[in-house]
């Protein structure tokens, strides 16, 4: 019996213990929503509505926000683009400019190689021009008259002295007979003590006066004697053609 009666008092001090419990919790939780309530604030009777307006919030701002950044990124990329596009026409121009050097510098060295090849053929040529020169034999005269005439005309036309073999030979023949050891030594000059000498009787001063270079210095060497005379006619009557006596 006392078993039982203890056992309902359990029951009825715990359920007493919740009550307890589930008040404290209650009068924590208004604390708390006391406290939370700011001090200016006006009290609401329980049961009204309530006429504070709500706050609305418009969304403008917003999108001006998301207008400018789409704006800005929008920029950016047209600079991008800008800049990406500039550097590709540099590069571009680097590489027209590389070229056109480089077609620059093949045309010049196709240029040098060209003319350094016709010096080349011409170098050659010329050579081949002296090597044939130096393989061709000198031109011989035989030792008499006709040989000296020849030579001397030889002479004379690498001079620019006029004359004819013609006219040297009849002069010759009046003169010296074709003796090329020949003296006059009854003229006025021999008179004078110049006598005239060799095959167109030349005297002394005028054989130096009228030497022609390459020739012989002994006024009876035929070729010597023949050119100097023929050199003084052309300066005294414009060629040994026009002497026809004593000149």
């Amino acid at each position: 019996m006392l078993k039982n009666t203890t056992t309902r008092l359990s029951r009825r001090l715990t359920k007493h213990r919740k009550i307890a419990i589930a008040g404290v919790a209650a009068l924590g939780t208004a604390a708390i929503a006391f406290s939370a309530v700011p001090s200016s604030a006006e009290t609401i009777t329980a049961g009204a509505p309530s006429t504070e307006a709500r706050v609305a919030y418009s969304t403008e701002q917003i999108k001006d926000v998301k207008g400018t950044v789409t704006d800005q990124l929008a920029t950016e990329t047209v600079k991008i683009q800008q800049i990406a596009a500039q550097k590709k026409a540099a590069a571009d121009a680097l590489v027209k400019k590389q070229a056109e050097t480089a077609a620059k510098a093949k045309t010049a060295a196709a240029e040098a190689a060209k003319k350094a090849a016709q010096e080349r053929a011409a170098e050659q040529t010329a050579s081949r021009s002296v090597e044939r020169a130096a393989a061709k034999p000198a031109k011989s005269y035989p030792n008499n008259l006709d040989g000296w005439i020849r030579e001397s005309l030889d002479i004379m036309k690498a001079k620019g002295i006029p004359g004819s073999y013609s006219g040297l030979h009849r002069n010759i023949m009046r003169e010296s007979s074709g003796n090329p050891m020949a003296i006059n030594g009854w003229d006025i000059n021999a008179i004078n003590g110049i006598p005239s000498k060799g095959l167109l009787q030349v005297i002394p001063p005028t054989f130096k006066a009228y030497h022609v270079p390459g020739t012989s210095w002994n006024i009876y060497d035929p070729v010597a004697n023949i050119t100097a005379a023929c050199n003084y006619a052309a300066d005294k009557y414009g060629s040994m053609d026009n002497v026809n006596s004593a000149y």
